[in-house]
């Protein structure tokens, strides 16, 4: 997940938010003030939403915590961590790579659960220090709520349910068991979705028994955990089948060179309909002056085709994004779906090798999922 507002880094691990947050955000205070203007009538209104705003603000402290541990223990163990972003349902980091283990992935997947428990933990022993159960005190009022939220934070995450980090704890342990990562994720994602399916028919039973958004809510939340876990095992599965295979491998060779003076209408005409590719290299003044493509094209008015050059039109290719040919595919493929892009020239040495297209990683994927299904 992209992080919409970057708001700094820490540990030189970039954090960030989602637009969604706000959402969830501007919900939990909402509720909170509803809480403590229950817990305590004598509170002015100036206290109850002071303490919900500081509650909010601290709760997403204590998520930000949670994702921080496990990017720290990632990258203890050289999994580079691209960013950690807070979004509605919580928090993710982005770690670029597997584990190369069943011991990692357990010890990354555990650690964030632990660390909610012990937050909450202290959290709750402070206020039951400063003054046992009494809420009248909007400071203890404050500590309890974040204590009892941490600890049941730390417990959902051990759901077994795959993107959850219990779901990540049963993988590493079917991984230790069965010495397969494949076989592993298939039976975590399998059960994953089959928690998410309970959440789903009991969040929809608590909507008809009169619960009304807390049960719409639970179905949500199934909803999101069935979707993430199917997403999840496509995206272990896509890593799996590209493991191994650069930017270099799969990128087509025979680039086709379009002249600059070259009318628009000549270059649709003879090479974007004739050729069937998509990707153009254009040649101005015997240097490569930049790409042209069909989305290039379509953003000039039709009449006016016959009358441009594509050099007029084409991307300079000082802003043209490249990639390496010893770059992974897996990196190249994010690379492009972050920057919307359909293809990116291979570079290297400030030579085009070739264009790396999301085509044909897709034929090599289908390839390599084929032999698989004939060898199996």
């Amino acid at each position: 997940m992209r992080s919409n507002i970057k708001l700094g880094k820490i540990f030189g691990i970039e954090i960030g938010l989602h637009y969604s947050w706000f959402i969830i955000a501007a919900l939990i205070t909402f509720s909170l003030a509803g809480h403590f203007q229950i817990v305590n009538r004598d509170w002015k209104p100036g206290v109850v939403w002071g303490a919900a705003i500081i509650t909010s603000l601290l709760f997403f402290l204590g998520l930000l915590a949670h994702e921080l541990s496990h990017s720290l223990v990632a990258r203890a163990h050289k999994l580079p961590v691209r960013r950690i972003t807070l979004f509605a349902l919580g928090g993710v980091s982005v770690i670029e790579k597997e584990s190369p283990d069943a011991k990692t992935e357990f010890l990354v997947a555990i650690v964030g659960p632990l660390t909610s428990v012990v937050i909450g933990g202290v959290l709750y022993g402070i206020a039951r220090l400063m003054g046992g159960d009494s809420e009248a005190n909007p400071v203890i009022a404050v500590l309890l709520w974040l204590g009892t939220i941490n600890v049941a934070l730390g417990v959902f995450n051990m759901l077994p349910g795959f993107p959850l980090d219990g779901g990540r704890v049963l993988r590493s342990v079917v991984w230790g068991i069965t010495r397969s990562m494949e076989r592993s994720t298939r039976i975590a994602a399998r059960v994953g979705q089959g928690v998410a399916i309970l959440f789903i028919l009991f969040g929809i039973f608590q909507f008809f028994r009169g619960a009304g958004l807390g049960g719409l809510w639970i179905a949500f939340i199934g909803w999101f955990l069935l979707q993430a876990a199917g997403a999840n095992y496509m995206e272990v599965e896509l890593k799996h089948a590209l493991q191994g295979l650069t930017a270099g491998d799969l990128m087509s060779r025979d680039s086709v060179v379009v002249e600059g003076p070259t009318s628009v209408q000549d270059f649709v005409d003879h090479y974007l309909l004739r050729t069937g590719k998509r990707c153009f290299m254009v040649s101005v003044q015997g240097r490569l002056g930049g790409l042209i493509t069909a989305h290039e094209v379509k953003t000039l008015d039709r009449e006016l085709w016959p009358s441009t050059p594509v050099q007029q039109i084409m991307k300079p290719i000082q802003q043209v994004r490249v990639v390496a040919p010893d770059m992974p595919v897996m990196e190249a493929l994010e690379m492009m779906a972050q920057a919307d892009l359909n293809q990116v020239p291979v570079v290297a040495n400030q030579q085009v090798l070739g264009i790396l297209s999301r085509g044909d990683i897709l034929q090599a994927l289908r390839s390599r999922v084929e032999l698989q299904q004939k060898a199996a």
